[in-house]
């Protein structure tokens, strides 16, 4: 029977994995790296227009939503892929409904972005 790892380290190795993970996203998936852009575009915009604290719980939370879609939907395409290589129709609509899960989080995340930016800029 194999020694069972002491929590701590259990859970640090897990982190490690994500981080080693998300560090794999950002570097590959252009769609994140554009996400990324944005996130910092907006991060600059919060401190030059002084967002409240909500507003940047908010505007964080939206950042972190859409970005954890798109790694998931990330996931979903490599898994797709990997169980069946040529095209097939039913794996095409699982990364076309991924892909929407992607969409629908940005667009709220946009309508967030006016109703956050467009009082301070209008």
């Amino acid at each position: 029977m194999q020694k069972k790892e002491p929590f701590i380290v259990n859970r640090l190795k897990s982190v490690g994995f994500a981080f080693k993970g998300m560090l794999i996203l950002i570097r590959t998936e252009s769609s994140i790296k554009t996400q990324v852009l944005i996130a910092i575009a907006v991060t600059i915009a919060g401190f030059y227009f002084e967002i409240s604290s909500t507003e940047w719980m908010v505007q964080i939370a939206m950042i972190g939503l859409v970005m954890s879609i798109e790694g998931v939907n990330t996931a979903v395409e490599y898994i797709a892929d990997f169980i069946h290589p040529d095209h097939h129709p039913k794996i095409g609509l699982i990364k076309d409904i991924s892909a929407g899960a992607v969409f629908i989080a940005a667009v709220v995340a946009v309508i967030v972005g006016c109703i956050i930016y467009f009082p301070k800029l209008f």
